[in-house]
């Protein structure tokens, strides 16, 4: 079944972030020096997660949700992928590897809400 695997957290300083969510959670921080962007992943006690610098500016009190994006854990990325495309959706991100772990990609609805997609790879590179 297609189930949320991951969430990644965005943000403009991530050792602020990381200080946070280690002091509220208990979470733990591991930097991944093979993705070309800073990128730490997180280890919880149930569904993991990354966190990332974030690549824009942060939006503006009020202007709507600004949250924890979803990545959907999928059998085959590139089917998953299509149908995204076939019925409306936009590539946001195309797909790449995550050295020895998935295939991940970003995808946006109608509404402009963004969500990932990973496929588990070992191999993937």
């Amino acid at each position: 079944m297609n189930t949320i695997g991951y969430f990644e957290i965005q943000s403009s300083e991530p050792k602020r972030e990381i200080k946070f969510y280690e002091a509220v959670f208990g979470w733990k921080f591991i930097r991944e020096e093979q993705i070309p962007i800073e990128y730490y992943r997180i280890e919880t006690d149930s569904i993991n997660g990354g966190l990332l610098h974030r690549p824009v500016q942060i939006p503006p009190l009020g202007s709507g949700t600004n949250a924890f994006v979803c990545s959907i854990q999928v059998d085959s990325f590139d089917i998953i992928s299509d149908l995204i495309l076939k019925n409306g959706g936009r590539v946001a991100m195309p797909k790449f590897a995550v050295p020895g772990r998935c295939w991940q990609g970003y995808f946006l609805d109608f509404d402009h809400n963004t969500f990932g997609v990973f496929e588990v790879d070992q191999n993937a590179k």
